[in-house]
């Protein structure tokens, strides 16, 4: 049965591996700025701007099944140079935002008969790592926010959370910009590479099936083992 799935920033990167994945089966939408990539796959296409705009709701469908929020940030500096208007940029578009669009999406939500969200944290919520206090501090607001929704509102629909560590996209491409930057990040990994956009999507992908209809507010490490293994 095909299912109505609306992912928010899914032109490039992980957004768009899911949609990928998903399109052949289900009825795809995808939020976002850019169209760019989107030309040979079947999908909706809705401009939006997290940051500016409101989603158009009359342009989905009035039962939503699958919601992966996709925008995210990586600001890596030390604390003494993050003023609090960058902790407030990244609250915003990583959890803020996040928020504003599930609270208008909850009756399409409620209309499926179970519908699933997917949201995103990082490795750096489980573990503390230097340099990641406003990235980590947005995430874990995620994290909160998702068990805390999935408890209210289940069984009437899921929510997950996947938390990868470093991830060949678009938005890491400052930490993976040459060879010998991303063999020093594969190096800190037990798995010995970081993850590509296929590892994250392949769980998305799950999560939004029937197949996962029993696990709900879970955070999933989906991080080459960085949060749970220490090989060295």
């Amino acid at each position: 049965m095909k299912k109505n799935i609306l992912l928010i920033g899914g032109s490039h990167g992980i957004g768009f591996e899911i949609a990928m994945k998903l399109y052949k089966e289900h009825n795809i939408y995808i939020a976002s700025r850019t169209s760019e990539n989107l030309g040979n796959i079947d999908v909706t296409h809705i401009n939006y701007d997290a940051s500016t705009d409101e989603i158009d709701t009359t342009d989905l469908p009035d039962t939503i099944d699958g919601f992966v929020y996709c925008p995210g940030s990586i600001n890596l500096k030390p604390f003494k140079m993050l003023s609090p208007k960058a902790f407030e940029e990244d609250m915003n578009i990583n959890f803020m935002f996040l928020i504003k669009i599930v609270h208008d999406l909850l009756p399409k939500l409620k209309n499926s008969k179970q519908a699933s969200l997917v949201f995103f944290s990082t490795v750096a919520v489980k573990v503390g790592m230097p340099f990641h206090t406003s990235i980590a501090a947005a995430k874990g607001a995620i994290e909160g926010f998702a068990k805390a929704l999935a408890a209210e509102y289940a069984p009437q629909f899921r929510v997950n959370v996947i938390a990868p560590s470093l991830t060949d996209t678009p938005l890491a491409e400052r930490l993976l910009g040459n060879d010998k930057k991303k063999e020093k990040m594969d190096e800190r990994h037990p798995l010995k590479r970081v993850g590509e956009a296929e590892d994250i999507a392949n769980v998305a992908k799950f999560l939004l099936s029937d197949e996962s209809s029993w696990i709900t507010g879970q955070i999933l490490g989906v991080d080459g083992g960085m949060s749970t293994l220490n090989i060295n």
